[in-house]
């Protein structure tokens, strides 16, 4: 029976010397119960001066996600002469040594795997590929009749509008780690899990095609929400200049700035896009779950939101990590410009699709709810709390993550999310 308390167990699988730096590991956060966020503490804050590099108009680059990948190549290899940069690594014949390996700017051989500096990493890869599941397995026909003669007009508007950003979040979520971040690790476990990472933002794209399509939707004007929605377009646009900050040709990760600037583009990743933005977003749709309302799309978001847990967990992580092999000096008020600028883009987005209350839910619970994630991922990466006093105004919002329940065979296809096992949510 896989432990969610202590998925990695109480051993260290790797016996490499000199061994990964002691966990300090048991987050007393509701939710994460699901993972270990084992890290050391941050360093201390320290003030740097830093410049985040111009780039094109977000929408303009979104039409455009493989711009740039030769020259990327190009970049990679260039420091190496005509030699590309993991075949010089691969051709040395000196072992690999485990303390030689870094997150990023390494130098050992990143086509071989062990020994692990991160096993920690691994067990990620390992647990992600016990949880498994298709938007197929879950019935949608409950739904279907729900949406078209229970829903009022309001929460249609909810309901479509929650679809219309998480379609294109996903791929963004996607192309961030795929395209901007795996790239730039130097150790193979630290790749190996955000593969499967890129794998299940795909599926979750798939999951939300599958509501709108089951629902009967026009699919184009759902779609391009994103770019004709002001709430939403806010969100989606401070996304891509983060991604597009990183997502350079000529970026360098050995100059302090362009460092800086990755650890806070993959911070805010980590922590707001996937740890708040998706964890606080599914919350319209459970809203009208408790009332017995969208139950099949309700179970497909409490599916993926066990995922964005685990993905909002490694991305912290692997920042804090980097922050200590690198001693980044990270900016406080770029810190706290970070945080403001997700709580107003949150803010647009909570009144325009809960511009009339429904019942259980408003726009005020919403977005105080954000301010209280924002805190708890604040915590987890050693940072101030930038919303002091914010109140769990979902307090039902974190068992969301727990799908044991009773099910009806008759009513819905009774699916095992862990194809190992019976999972343990209540340790």
């Amino acid at each position: 029976m896989l432990d969610w308390d202590n998925p990695l167990g109480d051993k260290d699988k790797t016996t490499a010397k000199p061994p990964v730096v002691p966990l300090d590991l048991k987050l007393q956060e509701p939710e994460e119960q699901l993972v270990s966020i084992a890290a050391e503490p941050l360093p201390e804050i320290m003030t740097a001066t830093k410049t985040i590099p111009q780039v094109q108009s977000p929408i303009e680059s979104a039409q455009h996600p493989t711009a740039g990948i030769q020259q990327r190549a190009t970049t990679l290899s260039s420091s190496q002469g005509s030699t590309p940069l993991n075949d010089t690594l691969a051709s040395s014949t000196k072992p690999v040594n485990v303390s030689d390996k870094r997150v990023i700017n390494g130098t050992t051989d990143v086509n071989q795997l062990a020994p692990f500096k991160y096993p920690w990493a691994w067990e990620y890869f390992l647990n992600a590929n016990k949880n498994h599941w298709t938007p197929l397995d879950i019935n949608m026909a409950q739904d279907v009749h729900d949406f078209n003669h229970s829903l009022t007009d309001d929460e249609k508007h909810v309901y479509t509008n929650v679809l219309a950003y998480l379609t294109t979040s996903d791929i963004l979520a996607m192309r961030n780690i795929g395209l901007a971040v795996m790239e730039k690790m130097t150790a193979p476990e630290l790749q190996i899990y955000q593969a499967r990472q890129v794998y299940e933002e795909a599926l979750h794209t798939w999951t939300y095609q599958h509501c709108i399509e089951t629902m009967g939707l026009d699919q184009s004007e759902i779609y391009n929400r994103y770019r004709v929605v002001p709430a939403i377009n806010q969100k989606i646009q401070v996304a891509n200049r983060r991604l597009n900050s990183v997502l350079r040709p000529d970026i360098d990760l050995n100059n302090p700035e362009e460092l800086s600037n990755f650890v806070m583009a993959y911070m805010f990743f980590g922590g707001i896009f996937e740890g708040c933005w998706f964890y606080n977003g599914f919350s319209p749709i459970f809203a009208l779950q408790r009332r017995g309302l969208m139950k099949g799309t309700a179970e497909q978001l409490q599916y993926i939101m066990r995922d964005e847990v685990m993905h909002a967990s490694f991305g912290i992580r692997v920042v804090k990590e980097i922050i200590q092999e690198n001693d980044v000096a990270l900016d406080p008020q770029a810190i706290r410009e970070m945080w403001d600028e997700a709580e107003a883009a949150e803010h647009g987005y909570a009144h325009y699709i809960l511009q009339k209350p429904i019942l259980g839910y408003s726009a005020e619970d919403h977005i105080e709810q954000f301010r209280f994630i924002a805190n708890r991922r604040a915590r987890q990466l050693s940072l101030e709390e930038p919303f002091p006093g914010a109140r769990d105004t979902l307090p039902w919002l974190d068992e969301q993550a727990n799908m044991r329940k009773e099910k009806n065979f008759f009513e819905t296809r009774v699916t095992e999310y862990q194809t190992g096992g019976a999972l343990n949510w209540d340790q």
